[in-house]
């Protein structure tokens, strides 16, 4: 029995659980991969620069993040259909987080509800919107977030369309998958007895808590894409932004930034902060990596608005890269719902305080005691 050590290892216990569909769906990418790979590969070029005998005995991984502060730079970021992974899974996830003094952020396109994580915890929590036609619906989303006591918004605008995913194609995620396919797939389903007991059959029914009422099932993957493909918007510009801030009196994150000028432009419309990220590389196949752009992106706007990152962190040394890159925290996605798929709560709550020893371990050999000192000396270049 695998006895889980990193992130890699509760993604193993994540495959053995889940069906290959869903599975794969957390750890695919679009088209051919390439950026999904690029995102770890180029973490791994990086080299850290070891220093010694410099006393780092009091080592402290608190941060603070729009004004919230955190227990390790940490955010547990937005992924979509995660209570597809573990029973109430979104519920879970912000427990843990809640439990490790680190934000937890709501897809859009949950499972639970806004309303259920929000009675799940005492701690707000981050609430993430995508750009959706239908701007009754989104000014919906965004009172609902804001009576449950949300106060950061995360605005994902690197998906106006879906890119292709080839494994999602392959495993009938997107529909049309045929007889032969759609019988492979409840093959797939019923042959992972625990998930089987522990989501589809134990616990509520299987809704789209957010949206519900467009979208009533969630045993429905087929009707998700088509109000996904009806209501995305690629018409919309940075002048939306003006729509979003009349609407969301709280800090505004824009996710999906790549390039200097469209950081320079979320901080012209008054963004707190912005995530450097390529979504996981599941969208733009060919993009660069995340952590490759991080550094002029931190050197164009660093003085005018925070920098989060996210894309292929696995690991305390990945983080510690990340922060000498220029970022204030890291977005986790893959890694957390690894965990959650591997174990739940428990899960979760291990990846972080995994996260959070080799973190610690890694400012030890680098010399330094607090987060705010892991600068570009930090790397060995």
């Amino acid at each position: 029995m695998l006895v889980p050590a990193s992130v890699s290892d509760y993604r193993l216990l994540a495959q053995r659980r889940l069906p290959k569909a869903f599975f794969d769906y957390i750890d695919g990418g679009a088209y051919n991969e390439l950026t999904l790979a690029a995102n770890r590969s180029d973490l791994d070029a990086l080299k850290l620069h070891q220093r010694v005998l410099r006393g780092a005995c009091n080592i402290d991984t608190a941060t603070t993040v729009l004004g919230q502060k955190l227990a390790q730079p940490l955010v547990l970021g937005p992924v979509g259909l995660a209570g597809l992974y573990a029973r109430r899974g979104e519920v879970q996830a912000a427990r843990a987080a809640q439990a490790a003094a680190v934000p937890f952020c709501l897809s859009t396109v949950s499972i639970c509800s806004i309303e259920e994580v929000s009675a799940a915890g005492t701690v707000p929590f981050w609430f993430q919107l995508y750009v959706i036609r239908d701007r009754g619906y989104a000014t919906e989303l965004l009172a609902r977030a804001r009576a449950a006591g949300c106060t950061t918004l995360v605005f994902t605008v690197d998906l106006p369309v879906f890119a292709t995913r080839y494994r999602d194609v392959r495993n009938g995620m997107t529909g049309g998958a045929g007889p032969l396919g759609r019988l492979a797939k409840l093959w797939d389903i019923v042959s992972h007895t625990g998930w089987l007991i522990d989501v589809p059959i134990g616990g509520k029914p299987l809704t789209f808590g957010n949206l519900a009422q467009a979208v009533p099932s969630a045993r429905s993957l087929e009707a998700m894409k088509g109000w996904v493909d009806a209501q995305f918007d690629p018409g919309v510009t940075w002048k939306d932004l003006d729509w979003v801030r009349q609407n969301w009196p709280g800090h505004i994150v824009v996710k999906g930034v790549l390039d200097v000028d469209d950081a320079r432009s979320a901080a012209e419309v008054g963004a707190s902060a912005v995530i450097v990220s390529n979504h996981g590389g599941r969208q733009l196949d060919g993009a660069p990596s995340a952590i490759s752009v991080l550094p002029r992106i931190r050197d164009a706007v660093g003085e005018r608005l925070e920098i989060l990152m996210d894309g292929g962190i696995r690991s305390g040394q990945d983080v510690a890269k990340a922060l000498a890159s220029g970022a204030k925290a890291v977005m986790l996605g893959r890694s957390w719902a690894y965990g959650l798929a591997a174990r739940g709560e428990q899960g979760v709550a291990e990846i972080l305080a995994i996260l959070k020893r080799e973190l610690e371990v890694t400012m030890t050999l680098l010399g330094v005691e607090r987060v705010g000192d892991i600068g570009a000396g930090a790397l060995d270049r």
